[in-house]
Parts: structure tokens; sequence; C-alpha cells
């Protein structure tokens, strides 16, 4: 089974891997230098343990550089390929996916844990039982937020047994046909654990170690950490695929985007993420920096909790539509690296609801709209927001004054808070907020990336659902729509599910950006993503 972005959105990926170097297992090419990399990236991870978390920077922090999947998504031909698996059969009925490990594939080793074999279908096997099994000792000790990736994705529905058939296959059975399982098991949160480190940890009484001291079977490794200052990564010496470029990896924490633009400029970094976009303007105009860019497969939104009264009201939501000038929000916020969002996910993806407009800004309407909800005086709220920068929300702070400000217009009182993004989005799942700034980035062109973890009634409860909307009819759209294979009955579902989504307001839809990123000009090798995800082991810094 492969999923294929449609042709506009193959023409604007620039891809980091591709099949033919995945499929060179134990591949090693020598490094033309020994020199560090520092990366200036915008927050601290959540942890190392990516299956308990669903923010893109604990993805790029553990999954991007320390960890496997299964399968891996190659961004240049738009295709799923092989990973750990060096391949896979499918079933005729399309109920069983066995997976065939490759040989020899080894766990990092470190001070912490000395691996006593390579990898074999028992990590398999326990990287997924994990997540699925309510009776697996791993499953009851994962954190509050348990597993919301697998949660949202429904896998616990989907998947009927995860069983090994040798040291070196794994059979996955299916409950029923899904036209995504193999593209989500590209996800970070699909990444394969020794299931060797966890035992001697679950022995040890030592579970939360897994978050603090991660193995993997990645390109690099954890070598230290200090929350919001520094990640240093050493590189793997026994990686299975081709061997890194630089001496070591280095995140260089740095919430302040303008400080991040700075201090690449500075050659304190050499490459810095999610720039704003003056400083992208400006690092154009230097001699000594790149811009790499590439459109983002990304939408930046307003979610409104559909929990909390008065914005249980669709009526309510439709107003807070009508009263945003998000003209006047994308210019300020974003200038020129970002396009009007109307829909959950960007135009140039297939199934993408053409005949679905943006609600107007419209003050007039907006109060009468109140009115009718019973609220001709307005009432009081809060936004929620992050205190700094990214690619789906360059200027935070900005941002929420400028909806802030447009409420007040139709009567609503608004109180911005600005909140520590681990803390947010720890909150926010556990539905605390009522209007709240956010963004999501899906991980393999699949319009499912972004309808079933943002609408479905399953990530309501996983906490990815940030409009908290649980409806019976649009769920079963969703959950049809993974049921076959047929793009054109898939596309038919999808119209229908944004237009409700639409109708009922569910998001205030801001902005497809740009994903860009300023690098020194002797960095060579290195790609934005237009998913966010993060490839480093082909940079070259000379």
């Amino acid at each position: 089974m492969r999923l294929t972005p449609s042709a506009p959105l193959l023409a604007a990926l620039t891809g980091t891997l591709t099949a033919a170097l995945l499929a060179l297992p134990g591949a090693v090419i020598a490094a033309p230098s020994a020199k560090p990399l520092t990366v200036c990236t915008e927050a601290s991870p959540d942890g190392f343990d990516v299956v308990q978390y669903n923010a893109l920077t604990t993805t790029n922090a553990s999954a991007d550089v320390l960890f496997d999947g299964l399968v891996a998504f190659d961004e240049a031909s738009g295709k799923v390929v092989p990973a750990l698996a060096a391949r896979w059969d499918v079933s005729a009925d399309g109920l069983s996916y066995t997976f065939h490990l490759r040989d020899g594939v080894a766990f990092q080793s470190t001070d912490y844990f000395k691996p006593s074999r390579p990898l074999d279908a028992d990590d398999v096997v326990f990287s997924f039982a994990r997540m699925l099994d309510d009776g697996n000792p791993w499953h009851k000790v994962a954190g509050p937020g348990g597993f919301p990736h697998a949660r949202s994705m429904q896998l616990d529905k989907l998947v009927k047994s995860v069983r090994k058939v040798d040291a070196h296959t794994v059979r996955f059975d299916l409950n029923y046909r899904s036209a995504t399982f193999l593209p989500v098991l590209t996800m970070g949160f699909a990444s394969i654990y020794s299931a060797e480190y966890a035992d001697q940890l679950l022995k040890a009484g030592k579970t939360a170690q897994l978050n603090d001291k991660p193995i993997g079977t990645g390109p690099f490794q954890l070598r230290s950490y200090q929350k919001d200052a520094v990640i240093r990564y050493d590189v793997n010496p026994t990686y299975w695929g081709p061997k890194p470029h630089v001496a070591r990896l280095i995140y260089a924490i740095t919430p302040d985007a303008s400080v991040r633009a700075q201090k690449v400029k500075a050659g304190e970094c050499e490459i810095a993420l999610s720039p704003k976009p003056q400083d992208v303007a400006a690092a154009k105009k230097d001699a000594a920096l790149n811009v790499v860019q590439t459109p983002a497969f990304m939408t930046a939104f307003v979610a409104l909790n559909t929990q909390h009264k008065p914005l249980d009201n669709p009526k309510v939501r439709q107003a807070i539509n009508m009263a945003f000038d998000r003209a006047t929000y994308l210019k300020a916020v974003f200038e020129d690296s970002a396009t009007p969002a109307v829909n959950p996910y960007p135009p140039n993806t297939w199934s993408y609801a053409k005949d679905i407009s943006a609600y107007p800004h419209d003050l007039a309407q907006a109060k009468r709209l109140l009115a009718q909800a019973g609220f001709p005086n307005g009432f009081a709220t809060t936004i929620w927001t992050r205190p700094s920068g990214s690619v789906l929300n360059p200027n935070p702070k900005v941002g929420a004054e400028v909806l802030q400000a447009d409420l007040a217009k139709i009567g609503i009182k608004a109180d911005v808070r600005v909140i520590e993004w681990g803390e947010l989005i720890r909150n926010a799942k556990q539905g605390q907020h009522d209007i709240l700034f956010m963004g999501w980035a899906g991980d393999n062109g699949d319009p499912d990336n972004f309808m079933t973890p943002q609408f479905s009634c399953a990530a309501v409860q996983s906490g990815t659902n940030f409009a908290r909307y649980c409806d019976p009819a649009l769920d079963k759209e969703i959950g049809d729509a993974k049921l076959t294979d047929d793009r054109a009955a898939r596309t038919r579902l999808y119209e229908r599910a944004q237009k409700t989504i639409h109708d009922e307001a569910l998001w205030v839809p801001l902005g497809y950006p740009v994903a860009a990123a300023i690098t020194r000009k002797n960095v060579s090798g290195y790609r934005v993503s237009p998913f966010g995800r993060q490839h480093f082991a082909q940079v070259v810094v000379p």
C-alpha cells in the first residue's frame, strides 16, 4: 500500500532521505568533515520518550535524531520507504502486514546501557504493545498524557495483534482495512525501542529513565541535556544507515527568534530554525547566510474549545471568525511567509475543498450572531498563546493582541495569557483553554494527518483535538475515509468533513506557512521539511 501526495505538493517537497540510501543496510559513508553542527532551536522538548508527546519540538529532539521506525517517508518521492524493515508484505485482503527486519541493526551503547543483541522482532512487539496493550506493564507507567498519537490515530482500534513470526519477522493483523496504516508508521511515535533496555529499567524500578536517557537505533545518541539551554548528541558509531557527516550535533535552545537569527549571523549556530519573516528577509541580503525554505504541510489556527460555554454555541464561534481581521493578522505576524487559510490543511493537498470560502470580516454580522446566541453585550474569555515564535506562530504576543483587539470590537473581553510551551500543551490537551493559538503539521501529505488527530472523537480523549468537538457524523466520515484505497471516495468524505468543520466554526483558520531556516553560507546538505521534521545526518559543515 502506498499513498502519494498530489503533484503540486510533490513539486514543493525537498527530501533528505531516499529509498536508495535506506535500502543499504549497514551502509557507511566516510564523513568529509569532523566539525560539530550547532542548531538554534526554538524550545525545549517535553522529553525524549516521543510516544508520550505530540509536540513537534519533542519529535525533532527525539524521533528525528535518536530513533528509527519500521518505515520512513521519503519526501522527495512522496512514498513510504524501508527503514528498520528492509521490506514488507501486505495480504490480499489488506488485513495483515508482515515486516522483514534488517540484519545486524545495533541499538546505541552508552554508559547506562550496553545492548547484548541487535534489533529483533521482540523490540518491535514491545514498542507497539506498550502503547496498545493495557496489560503491558509499560502501558501503566506512561505519563499523565498516555500515548496521545496512538490514541488519536486510533491504533488501539485498528490493530488486532502484533506478533513475532521469527527473530526478524513481525506481523501486524488489523481489525479492518486502513488506507493510512503504513503512512502512520512513518510518524515519530512509531519509533522502535529496545525491549532489552526497557526490561532493565523495569526491573530496576527506573521506568522514568526511558524519558531522560533514551536508547534508539538512530544516527545520533544523547550525550547530555540541560533544559532550556542545550542538548548535546554524539554520532552513533554503530548506525546502520549512512554515517553522519558531522562530529556531533548540538541543539542550542533559543526561544527568541530574533536571537536565533543573530546567533547564526554571528556564527554561533550553523542553522537557525523557525526564523521570523523579517529575519528571513534580512538573511537573504546577507552574503554570509542562506535561506532554505519550502511550502509547509502545516496550518496555523485558533482552536475554539466547544466544551466551554459560550464557545459551545456555533453562532458564537462564527461571530469570532467574522470579528477577526485575518488579513491584518497575517501581515503583522507572518508578513509574506503564509497564505490565508480556509480549511484544516493546505490547498495543494488532494481532497482540499475548493468550494468553501473563508468567513468574511464583518463586525456587524458578528454582533448580530452574538445577539442571536444570547450575548448582545459579549462575554469574558481567555486567549492562550506561547511565549516563543515558531513556523506556525512567528510572533505569538502580537497575534494574540490582534485577536484580542478585534474581539473587543464586538464586546468580547479576552484576557491574553502567555504560557510556557510545555505547560500550554499539557493543559490544552486536558481542555483547560478557551481560545488557543495552535498549529498542526502533517507527517506525510495525507489529509488524515489532520482529520483524525484534530477532529475525531478519539482525539478528544487523547487531547490532540483542541476544539474538543466530538460529532458522530463527522467522526464516521473521517473513519470511513480510512477504510478504502479509492482516492475519489476518500476525497468525497473529506470534502464533506471540511464543510462540517467550516460550518461549525471549530477553528479560526489563520494561515498556511512557508517553512524556512537560516543557515551559514558554508553549510550544505540541509533541507527544510514541509512536515517540520529535522534531518541532520547528511549536513556538511566544512
